[in-house]
């Protein structure tokens, strides 16, 4: 008898505490109502906990599972909902509301195919049912938008791409595949916040995720933020060692953080021709970093102004600026070399441009003098006329007007064609006007100033270039040309 009594007590031990089938339901259909009434207030984790515990109590409900995951749904957690949704059909596959639920889950994160699956099993119970006609024909609009999308990506028509992702992602809210292709894009039309953006929500959901790790990486990288870019594509490939494009965008961030420092330095130590084919060769790394190349255009432009391939700076400066229209520097050299190329309309367009964007006394001062130069380009060029330089001493002006005042006075080509004597006449009258100007200190600076020559009675259609020459020549009987063949002259001084 005592070890009757012993072996009962230990299966009471021992036996598991079952309930009643019938009360089980009944509190689950309570807790389910309970659920309902929290669902309608919009209170979904509440919600949530009703019909979680609707479940413990009956854990072979479909509609539990269902109702959980509308719940989920609402809380935009569609994986877990998904999984809820399988169960509920898994329970009952003739449920037509839990294959609507698991195709809107596949669809909400961008499985269109298995979404469709699901909703055509849905139309097989209920071929009249509206929403599954309606998300049928949603989620084939998202195939052909994925297909769209990946043709023109192959284009490179990342707009276009944009532009289908937007519309798939409509209907596909929590698809990650979709968010990062849009970055990727937006990071490639130069859209950088906005493809900062969507890689930075998708990481606060998931710290892991390689591909939004890569596009945060791509911003920067085109940005010319290339140490940070660096960063993050390492980080990616520690989520993703296969990563195919981390690895690639690594590689050459690396490669073109390497040319512009090389180059750099073979320019600060004067190595021009290093630097020129550094520059080049980073150049041909990648096309589509479009910041970081306006960079290396406007110094190579830089090098080829030290070089004085000044046609060649002024094509780098242009490529700059075509890449990147708000590049300052790249106006400025620019702007420099058409200076010193002499095209001051060009020049003084550059500065008005930087002058626009950034008004400083500095770019002022810039522009007043690409002005003045355009100016006085637009004048006779008295040193031109005299062939000195514009630092020409006293002594180089008087020689050079005595050799073209006799090059070109009327009487050594009297005997020309009329047309001939015409324009010797000119250029005579021409000598004569630049030495008036160039021999005088006080006119001489007005005319390097760019102040107009008539402001103070300087007006040159008064003067008489023959009495500049007989005065240069000592006066009336000091000079005559003499005839020694057929063509050829002498000077006579008395």
């Amino acid at each position: 008898m005592a070890a009757a009594a012993e072996c009962d007590v230990v299966m009471a031990a021992t036996e598991p505490e079952l309930h009643d089938d019938e009360e089980a339901k009944r509190e689950a259909e309570s807790f389910k109502e309970q659920g309902n009434a929290y669902y309608a207030k919009k209170d979904y984790n509440e919600a949530y906990n009703y019909y979680t515990k609707a479940i413990d109590m009956c854990p072979k409900n479909a509609s539990y599972y269902g109702n959980r995951a509308a719940t989920l749904m609402m809380l935009g957690k569609f994986r877990e909902a998904l999984g809820d949704a399988q169960q509920s059909v898994r329970l009952d596959d003739s449920f037509v509301r839990g294959h609507l639920r698991e195709g809107k889950c596949h669809l909400s994160l961008g499985n269109a195919m298995a979404a469709c699956r699901s909703f055509q099993r849905a139309l097989e119970l209920d071929h009249k049912n509206a929403q599954a006609q309606q998300e049928f024909k949603n989620a084939n609009a998202v195939i052909e938008y994925e297909k769209i999308a990946e043709t023109d990506f192959e284009k490179r028509d990342f707009r276009k791409v944009v532009f289908c992702m937007d519309r798939a992602l409509e209907f596909a809210p929590a698809c990650h595949r979709f968010k990062i292709l849009k970055a990727e894009c937006l990071a490639m039309l130069g859209r950088y916040p906005e493809a900062q953006s969507v890689a930075s929500d998708i990481l606060r959901m998931d710290s892991t995720n390689a591909d939004a790790l890569y596009v945060r990486g791509l911003c920067l990288y085109y940005e010319d933020c290339i140490e940070k870019a660096v960063q993050f594509f390492v980080q990616a490939l520690r989520m993703a060692p296969d990563h195919e494009k981390a690895c690639i965008a690594c590689r050459n961030a690396k490669a073109l953080k390497a040319k512009k420092e090389d180059g750099n330095k073979a320019f600060k130590e004067g190595n021009y021709k290093l630097a020129y084919e550094l520059y080049t060769e980073a150049l041909g790394i990648d096309p589509n970093n479009i910041k970081t190349n306006a960079k290396l255009y406007c110094n190579r432009g830089t090098v080829n102004s030290k070089l004085r391939k000044l046609d060649d700076a002024i094509e780098d400066c242009t490529s700059a600026v075509k890449l990147d229209a708000t590049y300052i520097k790249a106006y400025l050299r620019r702007a420099q070399c058409y200076i010193d190329t002499e095209q001051y309309e060009e020049a003084v367009r550059d500065y008005e441009k930087v002058y626009q964007t950034e008004k400083t006394k500095e770019h002022k001062q810039l522009l007043k003098n690409a002005q003045l130069e355009l100016k006085k380009s637009k004048r006779k060029d008295y040193y031109k006329i005299l062939g000195v330089d514009k630092n020409a001493s006293e002594d180089e002006i008087k020689k050079a007007y005595r050799k073209r005042a006799l090059m070109h006075h009327p009487d050594r080509h009297s005997g020309a064609s009329a047309e001939v004597q015409k324009e010797e006449e000119k250029k005579f009258k021409e000598v004569g006007e630049a030495f008036t100007i160039l021999s005088d200190p006080k006119k001489k600076t007005r005319y390097d100033s760019g102040q107009d020559l008539d402001e103070e009675g300087m007006n040159m259609g008064d003067f008489d270039a023959n009495n500049i020459f007989k005065a240069f020549f000592g006066g009336p009987g000091g000079f005559s040309f003499e005839a020694s063949g057929p063509g050829n002259f002498f000077f006579q001084f008395g």
